[in-house]
C-alpha cells in the first residue's frame, strides 16, 4: 500500500499518472488533498486554519491510519514530494511506514535556495506571498498561476525565517515532533537543477529522520539524457521509463540497483 503525499498546495490529482504507474505494479495507491486544497477544501479560505503541522500531524497522520485499517497485513509505504516528505515524519504514525520515496524534499528555509535564484525566490514566496495573504486572508495562489489557493497558517509557516521546523509558528503548539519515531529505509531523491532541493536543504530534512537508514541520490538532468527536471517534473510520464523505475524499485525492495543514474551523495545506516 503506497500513500503519495503532495508537495504544499498541490492537488492530488497531479500525482494520478504516478500513482497509475504503481497500481499497474501491483500496488494499491492512495491519493488525497491536504485540509484547505483541492477536493477537501470548503468553500472560502478567508479565516480557514490550517498549516504545516495540520497537514503533517492531522491529515497525513488519518491517510497513514487508515491505510492501516483498510489494508491490514500490506506493508505501508509513502512518496513523498517536497513537503510531503516532511508530512511523513509529523505524523504520529509514521512508525508504520516501511519505505520511504521523498522527491525534492526539503525543509524550505530560504538560505538553502540556489543562490541563482535564491533573492527572486525569496522575494516572491516570503515577500509577496505573506504580504497579499494579509491582504487577502488567505494567498490567491490559483490565481496568480502560483500553486493553489493556500491558507494562510500554511504561508505563516512557509514565509517564516526559521532554520528549523520546531521554529515555525505552528509546530510551536505540537507536543513533540515524531520524526525520530519514523524508522523507514528512506531514499531522498534529488535534482541538480531543483532551486528548492539543493544539498544543504535536502539534508536539512533527512537528518530530522535520525532513526531512518537514509540515502540521498542526486541526479542531473544529463544522466538521463534530459535539459531539465527541476522541482515537480519528476511526476510527469515522461520520465516512466528513466527516472519512475528507481522510486517503485526502492518501494518493492528498500534500495537501488546497480545502475541507477546519478550520484549517491550519502548512505546513512
Amino acid at each position: 500500500m503506497i500513500i503519495i503525499n503532495a508537495a504544499t498546495s498541490v492537488r492530488c490529482q497531479y500525482y494520478s499518472r504516478f500513482a497509475e504507474y504503481l497500481f499497474s505494479h501491483g500496488m494499491d495507491v492512495m491519493l488525497f488533498d491536504y485540509r484547505g486544497i483541492g477536493a477537501s477544501r470548503r468553500g472560502s479560505l478567508r479565516g480557514f486554519a490550517a498549516s504545516w503541522s495540520d497537514w503533517g500531524a492531522l491529515d497525513t497522520d488519518a491517510m497513514l491510519k487508515r491505510a492501516l485499517r483498510e489494508y491490514p497485513g500490506q506493508p505501508v509505504d509513502v512518496v513523498g514530494h517536497s513537503f510531503g516528505g516532511c508530512a511523513a515524519g509529523l505524523a504520529a504514525s509514521g512508525q508504520a511506514i516501511r519505505h520511504l520515496v521523498t522527491v525534492g524534499a526539503q525543509f524550505a528555509h530560504w538560505r538553502d535556495y540556489a543562490p541563482a535564484q535564491r533573492w527572486q525566490m525569496l522575494a516572491k514566496w516570503h515577500g509577496v506571498m505573506p504580504l497579499l495573504t494579509r491582504v487577502c486572508g488567505y494567498f490567491p495562489g490559483k490565481r496568480l498561476g502560483w500553486l493553489e489557493d493556500t491558507p494562510a497558517g500554511v504561508v505563516k509557516d512557509w514565509g517564516a525565517f526559521s532554520t528549523r521546523f520546531e521554529q515555525l509558528p505552528s509546530a510551536r503548539s505540537l507536543a513533540a515532533l515524531p520524526f525520530a519515531d519514523v524508522s523507514a529505509r528512506t531514499l531522498a531523491i534529488s535534482f541538480s537543477d531543483d532551486p528548492f532541493g539543493t544539498v544543504a536543504a535536502i539534508d536539512r530534512l533527512l537528518s530530522y529522520f535520525s532513526a531512518s537508514p537514509r540515502t540521498h541520490l542526486r541526479i542531473k538532468p544529463q544522466d538521463i539524457g534530459e535539459t531539465a527536471i527541476g522541482h515537480f517534473a519528476f511526476f510527469h510520464s515522461r520520465f516512466q521509463s528513466s527516472l519512475w523505475p528507481i522510486a517503485l524499485q526502492w518501494l518493492q525492495q528498500g534500495e537501488l540497483s546497480a545502475d541507477v543514474p546519478g550520484q549517491v551523495l550519502s548512505r546513512t545506516p
